[in-house]
């Protein structure tokens, strides 16, 4: 099946982002939100993003003006009732997510794919709570979604060929590259970079050397555009706890244990750049 028109739920960093790329690539898109606040915020930072395109001559303004056409926020979810595709980017919560795919389930046209874009939970306790597991699967973007080329496919033992295709499809459409990984903590990404990041902070916890020499010695060493502190940052430092702690509790694999460190800091609130400080002052 050719996927047109695109549904996302959420608006924030990543359901934002995703937004612009099926925008960007010729899809119509509906984004929902819960609150009308977050729904104005996330599409000006959607106009934001395509005006520094403008800016740095990525685009034209008249690519600008094509793409924000294209796009349609809603707080009604039955709005996604005639989608080819629907991208579930809420808040990384197994319960919340169910939910929605339940809703999206009596919603939608019943040939219409439904996807999450976790980092690390089950995608098949997701696609059971629908009629039709056989068209859910994983669509893993990375942040920002505009500038990062890959993709993650995740198929599920339940996911049919025919979604693959279609998904495969559509990545390409918005001009990502793809790898397929199967369902289990992590995918592929995740579970190769968690531990590398947390034996980095484990490093820095036993005074190995200080947080700038070991983000320079990746930086140079390894040729990492950004050094793993740094880049705990940038993604979060709540959000690598969790994704830890999900691949620990599926494995039992000492490497995903969270040092205490870390613990420590999300328990203080600080979570990189989103607050203003984690490893490095953003304030």
């Amino acid at each position: 099946m050719a996927i047109k028109k695109v549904g996302v739920v959420g608006c924030g960093q990543m359901g934002g982002g995703i937004v612009q790329v099926c925008a960007q690539a010729g899809c119509q898109v509906v984004v929902s939100e819960v609150k009308e606040d977050f729904l104005k915020k996330g599409l000006a930072a959607i106009t934001n993003s395509l005006t520094k395109s403008v800016e740095k001559q990525k685009i034209t303004q008249a690519d600008k003006d094509a793409a924000l056409a294209r796009i349609k926020g809603t707080l009604d979810m039955k709005d996604f009732a005639d989608c080819d595709l629907v991208i579930e980017a809420a808040v990384e919560n197994i319960d919340l997510k169910k939910k929605i795919f339940s809703e999206l389930d009596k919603i939608c046209q019943k040939n219409a794919i439904l996807a999450t874009n976790t980092s690390c939970l089950s995608i098949i306790d997701m696609a059971m709570v629908t009629g039709r597991p056989d068209k859910v699967l994983g669509l893993h973007f990375f942040n920002p979604v505009p500038i990062m080329k890959l993709l993650e496919i995740v198929k599920t033992i339940t996911t049919s060929n025919e979604t693959m295709e279609a998904s495969k499809e559509f990545g390409k459409t918005v001009g990502k590259t793809i790898v397929i990984a199967k369902d289990a903590p992590g995918f592929l990404v995740n579970r190769l970079i968690i531990p590398f990041i947390l034996n980095a902070i484990r490093m820095y916890e036993a005074n190995v050397a200080t947080k700038e020499d070991i983000d320079t010695a990746i930086n140079l060493g390894l040729n990492h555009p950004m050094g793993p502190l740094a880049l705990a940052d940038l993604i979060g430092l709540d959000t690598i706890h969790f994704i830890a702690s999900g691949i620990y509790a599926e494995f039992k694999d000492p490497q995903y244990v969270s040092p205490t460190l870390l613990t420590k800091m999300v328990t203080a609130g600080w979570l990189g750049r989103k607050s203003g400080k984690g490893f490095y002052d953003y304030k």
